[in-house]
């Protein structure tokens, strides 16, 4: 019986695929960690940081805080907060596309927010190549104090703090990330771990960056730049109706409306 057993397990053995093999991780612009493994992106085409608008003083702190870090110079980890759908997760990837086009020895790498325990495993895959690194978590909102107690630890250089060649990048809807169940601290044994806890995170980034809901001559000229870069013709009062259908007016928004604009026109973008 064990025979058989033993027979029957290393055919299933045979039959599995062998465990992914993490990607060189300087060969690529920038990559996935998925169950601790590095995988390149198919396709990393962000947005022209040019097209960027409404957000110059945020491109610029973020741009030269990532040069920095692919000169091998001191950086800051970065907080990006605010309303959706306002720019933050283009930005970060613009800039560190524009980066890479100067030159610069910079590699995203996307970590899912909820799998801020695998971060060790990250560290300890790129510390030692000659390559700096954004480590980048989008739309980041605590779930638990466990959560808020690691981040924590990993951005005030505890045991297992990210190497000198990665920073992180967070993106988040809220200022201040505070656990949502933080009322589990209320019988905590030392009171002082209970008020650290409910601490704002964001105090823990080198740099905190607002995006805010934009006006509608912002938002028009959000459009107009994508319409001058893919020769499209479009009405501004048409424009602003489907912001106001949508309420809303972002750059996502923006963007929507573009897609739509270059759909009925026949164009790819």
């Amino acid at each position: 019986m064990e025979a058989t057993l033993a027979r029957i397990a290393a055919a299933l053995e045979r039959l599995a695929p062998p465990p992914p093999v993490s990607a060189d991780p300087l060969a690529h612009p920038a990559y996935v960690w998925r169950d601790r493994v590095l995988l390149p992106t198919r396709a990393f085409a962000p947005v022209p940081i040019a097209l960027l608008q409404g957000v110059d003083a945020q491109k610029e702190v973020l741009h030269d805080n990532l040069a920095r870090l692919a000169a091998g110079h001191a950086a800051q980890d970065v907080l990006l907060w605010g309303a959706r759908g306002t720019g933050k997760s283009a930005l970060v990837k613009a800039s560190v596309a524009a980066i890479q086009a100067e030159g610069g020895a910079l590699a995203l790498i996307e970590v899912a927010a909820d799998r801020l325990d695998t971060l060790p495993a990250l560290f300890a895959t790129i510390a030692h190549v000659p390559r700096a690194f954004v480590l980048f978590l989008d739309d980041l909102g605590i779930d638990a104090v466990r959560d808020a107690r690691t981040l924590r630890s990993l951005l005030e250089g505890g045991a297992e703090a990210r190497p000198a060649n990665a920073r992180l990048v967070v993106t988040s809807n809220r200022r201040h990330l505070v656990p949502r169940d933080i009322h589990e601290q209320e019988n905590a044994i030392n009171p002082r771990d209970s008020v650290d806890d409910q601490l704002a995170l964001a105090d823990r980034f080198g740099l905190s960056l607002g995006f805010h809901v934009v006006d509608q001559d912002h938002y028009l000229a959000i459009v107009r730049g994508y319409t001058e870069r893919y020769g499209l013709l479009f009405d501004a009062a048409e424009a602003v109706q489907w912001a106001t259908r949508r309420g809303s007016r972002s750059g996502r928004v923006a963007w929507q409306y573009i897609t739509d604009l270059a759909g009925r026109a026949g164009i790819a973008l």
